[in-house]
Parts: structure tokens; C-alpha cells; sequence
């Protein structure tokens, strides 16, 4: 079972789900990237930030003196005027830090989540016009896994760990600078020993980051778990598999606390190896100055000012050396988010593209091919014009091509070879915001936004306007089921539609299509998920939609293949037939075996004719590919 769930896991990680963490970034990447892009831009309030870490610090370094004064002047002086400035000292001293406190604690917090939110808008943007053949290949649940978890590392990275590193550093160096004044001897046996700590400091981070890289990971496959199941749940109940998929939640799971706990034993031994070798020089430190006291070479205010430095010095290097580990952290999540992030398109717009100058709407592709993959094309030397103004129906087994040549009429997709042409524009040469402004698209499975009826028909770059989106609905049979909602337009859909039914869904689709007003329209088989009631209601709407179109469309019942002006049927990549309907089926290719196998007719289409009804129409040609 585990190694089945463990095949699993990698088969996951084979598709390409990991392309986004190949690049792996250097703490010094990360570090200065950080300050060039969000840091250095908001520099006043970084300068703020600095200023109150550096009071803070400065508060902290006169503490000893302070004590030491204290302990010379009035305990062994007995100097009663010097009592008064003592407790002035410490209540300036007291009040100073406290505000430096807050001042650098808010501002470094803000600094920190206003970090977050760019880099979230920076991930969101890059996604939104990323390739499809990327998004594609990338599970959704890593996708969020890297906007939650990943991102609110490299938060933690921005402001708790390189900012504080700053403050406790800054701390450091005031400190070991008092001690070195107050007596340069007894601050080299205190500080002996810190090489051998930043020694060890160093290869818990390599640990570290290596365990938070495969952590994230793992968190990353939890999440697509969770996303794939909860979709899938109805089969996920119906096949009885409740079982298998906890079983694989519980190793995947497991698998993330293993990696964290690895993490978190390299985190926990940074600080006492700091505080252990801290702790012999501390012993070192006070065996000499006890043996000077003796000799009355050291006033017990020295020895206590030098002995407050020193404590005082413990808790910013423990800090450090924790925060030292916690960058690591950030640095794997970096790699993730970053990667996302920098990741360039393929499929660019010309730097001289011009708007698509629609005249006719005609669509032609000349000898295209193209392939998902390398040696495994999926069109070869396509050549088909659909005219203005007219239907055009692709038929053809699962695989054969028919989807591609929708997705290269959006641009999704480039071809490998030869060129799509909208009104003898190639569309590689104009913007893709005029290409898609003039396209309409309606899909198998209708995609709605977790909003309101309204904002799903007016979905686009056309503005809302209330008489049009109710002549959109009711052109696409829509607007009586939508006023027998609760809140009518104003009725939200629930997520990807799911308040509303399959037929419902479409009619809402086509009414968003009606709505943009595309003069072209790509059909990729929006009927035929679909039962016999819903059909013949979506198809009384699309027939309203396609009026006055050119439209391109993939096939899949009958009634829709018999009305199209020109049906092309298309194997393994290459178109085999072309012409109508009756044609086709007195041909005897490969049009009339689908239609015999689709139908189990063995005399041709004049049986069909007789027999066969529009409700009875099941698919000519299935899934496109």
C-alpha cells in the first residue's frame, strides 16, 4: 500500500508539477532581490525602522555603563547625587527603548505584510498570463500551497528574519564594542569560541533548508490531495474509496511532518550550540576577572558592567543564531514562489502587433502543425478555411486534433509551423487583447465565477449594462429560470457554478457569449454533457448565438453536425474529409464509420434519416483533444 501510495506521489511530481522549483536561489539572492524589489522602494520607512533598531540598541549598549556606575559610585563611593542621575539614566534609558521598540516592531510588521501582498499580486499577475502548457501541468492545490504557505514564509524571511537579524547584529556590535572598551581581554575569551558556533550554524542551515524544501513539497502534494479529492468526492463515495484516499492523506501528511521535524531539529540545536560554547566563554571570562577582583586589579563595578555586557550580548546572538536557521526557510520557499514568479512566457505578443482589423470574420489555417509535446505532434500540415458568416463542425475520434485547432484560434498555443489568419491578418503579428476581444467561446464544461448571475453574463472587458445582460439571458433561454431564483440576477452561483444545474450553467455561458457580442464564436461541444430537456433548450440558444457568426465548432450531436455549412473530420492530426453532412455519410470514410458505430446502422444514412431523432442524437465524434 505505501509503495503504491508512494508511486503515486511521484507519478503526481512527473507531470511537471515541480517546474516552478528547478531554479534554486542563493540566501544572497533572495537577500538582495528582497531589497531591491520591496525594501529599497519603501526606503524612508526602512530608514524609520533602522533608526528605532538602532535606539534600541544604543539603550541596550548604555545599560552596562549604567551598572556600572551604579555599582562604583554609589555602592562603594556611597555617592548620594549620583543616585538621582542613576535613576534619570534608567527611566530615559527605559522610555527611549520602549518606543524604539514599538516604532521599529510596527513599522518592520507593515514592511513585512506589504512585502506579502506584492509578492501575492506579483504570483496572481504572472499566473493570470502564464501558458496554458504551464498551468496545465501544474496541480492547482501546489499553486495555492505556494500563495499561502510558501509566500508566508518568505514573509517571515522579509521582516522577522533579516530585519531582526539587523536589529540583534546592530546589538552585537554595540555590545561586544562596550566590552572591548571596558577591557579587550576578557572580551576575546568571551567571544573565543564563536567561530566554532557559526561553524556548526552553518550546517544546520544547509540542513535546514534542504528539510524545508522537501516539507514544502509535501505540503504542496497535500493540497492537491485535498483539492482532487473534495472535487471528486460523489465518485470518491460511490467507488468506496474513502479508505484509500485517507490512507494517502496520512502518508502524504506524515511524509510533511517527517521533513518538518527535521527542520525543527536542526532549528532547536542552533541555539544551545551558541549557548553552550557562549557559556565556556563565560566561565572562561569570569575565572580571570574573579582571579584579578582578588587581586584588586578589578573594581566591582567594572567586573559587573563587563558581566552585564556580556549577558546582555547572550540573548541577541541566541536570536541570531535561530533567525540565522529560520532564513533558510525562506530561502527554499523562495525557490518556489520566485520561480513562479520569474517564470518568462513562451507564447509573447510582437513588440510591433497591431489591433485585428475585423472585416469579414473569416478564419483560415495554413498548414499548421503543432505539438503539446516534442515528436509527438497532435496536427500535421492543417490546412481549412471556414468562411465568414458560416458554420464550420470538427468531427473526429478522442485525439484527433480537433480542441488543438480551437485553442490555436485564441492563441492559446503557437504553431510549430504555419499560421492562423483572421481576415488575412496573421494573428501572431496583432495584439492578443484585440484577437480575444473578438472571439467568443463557450465550452463543454461551462466555467462561472463564484458571484452573481449578473457579474457571470457581463464577465469581460464590456461594461455592465442591465437592459443587455437581461437580453443576453433571455436570448439564451435563461431569463425565466433566473427570475424564479430567490434574488433573480442578483443570485450567486456558489463555487464554479455548483448552485445551478448542467443545463442552467450553459445557458448562463451562452448568455455571456451573447452578451460580449463576438463576431466570431468557437463551439467546443457545449451540448454534450447534457441530457435530451436541457439540450433542446441550449440548443435553441446557441442557434440564436451563432445567427450572423462565423463560427468554428466541435461537433458532437447530430442535430448540430447536420446544420453546419461545412463539416472537416479530422485523424491522428490530419484532416481526411471535408463537405456537408449527406456527403460525407455517401462517401463511406471514416465520417460514416464514426456515424454507423455512433448510431449501429448498417445501411447508411437513409436508415439514419428514418429513424433517428434529435434526442436520440448521441456524439459523431467525441472528446476533443
Amino acid at each position: 500500500m505505501k509503495d503504491q501510495l508512494f508511486s503515486d506521489t511521484r507519478l503526481a511530481r512527473r507531470s511537471g508539477a515541480d517546474d516552478f522549483e528547478a531554479h534554486h536561489y542563493t540566501t544572497r539572492e533572495v537577500v538582495m532581490r528582497i531589497w531591491r524589489e520591496h525594501l529599497r522602494p519603501r526606503l524612508g520607512l526602512l530608514m524609520l525602522a533602522s533608526l528605532a533598531m538602532l535606539l534600541t540598541a544604543a539603550t541596550t549598549g548604555a545599560i552596562p555603563f549604567i551598572i556600572q556606575k551604579t555599582a562604583d559610585d554609589v555602592f562603594v563611593a556611597k555617592n548620594q547625587q549620583m543616585i538621582y542621575w542613576v535613576t534619570a539614566a534608567i527611566v530615559v534609558v527605559t522610555i527611549v527603548k520602549a518606543i524604539s521598540e514599538y516604532v521599529a516592531d510596527v513599522t518592520v510588521a507593515y514592511l513585512g505584510h506589504r512585502f506579502i501582498a506584492d509578492l501575492r499580486i506579483q504570483m496572481f499577475t504572472k499566473l493570470a498570463s502564464a501558458d496554458l502548457s504551464f498551468i496545465q501541468t501544474v496541480h492547482s492545490g501546489r499553486l495555492l500551497s505556494g500563495f499561502l504557505t510558501d509566500a508566508n514564509l518568505i514573509r517571515q524571511t522579509a521582516s522577522r528574519s533579516i530585519v531582526t537579524l539587523g536589529e540583534n547584529y546592530l546589538k552585537v556590535i554595540i555590545l561586544v564594542a562596550t566590552m572591548f572598551y571596558m577591557d579587550a581581554r576578557f572580551a576575546f575569551m568571551i567571544l573565543l569560541f564563536m567561530p566554532i558556533a557559526w561553524f556548526l550554524l552553518g550546517r544546520q542551515r544547509r540542513k535546514m533548508r534542504k528539510s524545508t524544501t522537501k516539507s514544502l513539497q509535501e505540503t504542496g502534494d497535500l493540497s492537491a490531495l485535498i483539492t482532487q479529492t473534495l472535487r471528486g468526492m460523489r465518485v470518491v463515495r460511490a467507488y468506496r474509496q474513502e479508505p484509500k484516499e485517507e490512507a494517502r492523506a496520512a502518508y502524504t501528511i506524515n511524509r510533511a511532518l517527517e521533513f518538518t521535524m527535521r527542520g525543527t531539529r536542526a532549528r532547536a540545536l542552533s541555539s544551545p550550540s551558541v549557548e553552550l560554547l557562549t557559556g565556556l566563554g563565560f566561565a572562561l571570562a569570569i575565572y580571570f576577572a574573579g582571579t584579578k577582583g582578588v587581586r584588586g586589579d578589578l573594581t566591582l563595578g567594572q567586573f559587573m558592567g563587563f558581566m552585564t555586557s556580556a549577558l546582555l550580548i547572550y540573548g541577541p546572538l541566541k536570536s541570531a543564531a535561530t533567525l540565522q536557521t529560520s532564513l533558510q526557510e525562506g530561502v527554499a520557499a523562495a525557490s518556489r514562489v520566485f520561480g513562479i514568479v520569474d517564470r518568462e512566457a513562451q507564447l509573447v505578443e510582437a513588440a510591433d502587433a497591431k489591433p485585428l482589423a475585423l472585416k469579414r470574420g473569416q478564419i483560415e489555417f495554413d498548414n499548421v502543425s503543432f505539438a503539446y509535446e516534442p515528436n509527438n505532434p497532435v496536427l500535421k500540415g492543417v490546412s481549412l478555411t471556414v468562411p465568414s458568416g458560416r458554420t464550420v463542425a470538427l468531427v473526429g475520434p478522442s485525439g484527433s486534433g480537433k480542441s488543438t485547432l480551437v485553442n490555436l484560434t485564441l492563441r492559446f498555443f503557437d504553431p510549430q509551423k504555419g499560421k492562423v489568419v483572421i481576415d488575412g491578418q496573421n494573428i501572431a503579428e496583432v495584439t492578443v487583447a484585440s484577437l480575444r476581444d473578438a472571439v467568443g467561446l463557450v465550452t463543454q464544461d461551462p466555467v462561472l465565477f463564484d458571484d452573481t448571475i449578473r457579474a457571470n453574463i457581463a464577465y469581460g472587458t464590456k461594461p455592465e449594462v442591465e437592459a443587455e445582460v437581461i437580453a443576453a439571458a433571455k436570448a439564451a433561454a435563461a431569463h425565466d429560470f433566473i427570475m424564479g431564483l430567490p434574488k433573480g440576477y442578483d443570485t450567486r452561483v456558489g463555487e464554479a457554478g455548483s448552485l445551478l444545474s448542467g443545463g442552467e450553467r450553459q445557458r448562463i455561458a451562452i448568455a455571456r457569449a451573447i452578451y460580449k457580442d463576438a463576431p466570431i464564436l468557437l463551439l467546443d461541444e457545449p451540448t454534450s454533457s447534457l441530457d435530451s430537456e436541457a439540450e433542446a433548450k441550449v440548443q435553441t440558444a446557441l442557434e440564436g448565438l451563432m445567427r450572423g457568426r462565423t463560427v468554428l465548432m466541435i461537433a458532437h450531436r447530430l442535430s448540430t453536425v447536420k446544420k453546419a455549412d461545412l463539416i472537416c473530420v479530422l485523424d491522428q492530426g490530419r484532416i481526411v474529409e471535408i463537405g456537408r453532412h449527406d456527403e460525407l455519410v455517401a462517401k463511406g470514410g471514416l465520417y460514416t464509420r464514426l456515424h454507423r458505430t455512433q448510431f449501429g446502422i448498417d445501411g447508411g444514412y437513409a436508415a439514419e434519416g428514418a429513424d433517428a431523432s434529435d434526442d436520440d442524437a448521441a456524439a459523431i465524434a467525441v472528446v476533443g483533444s
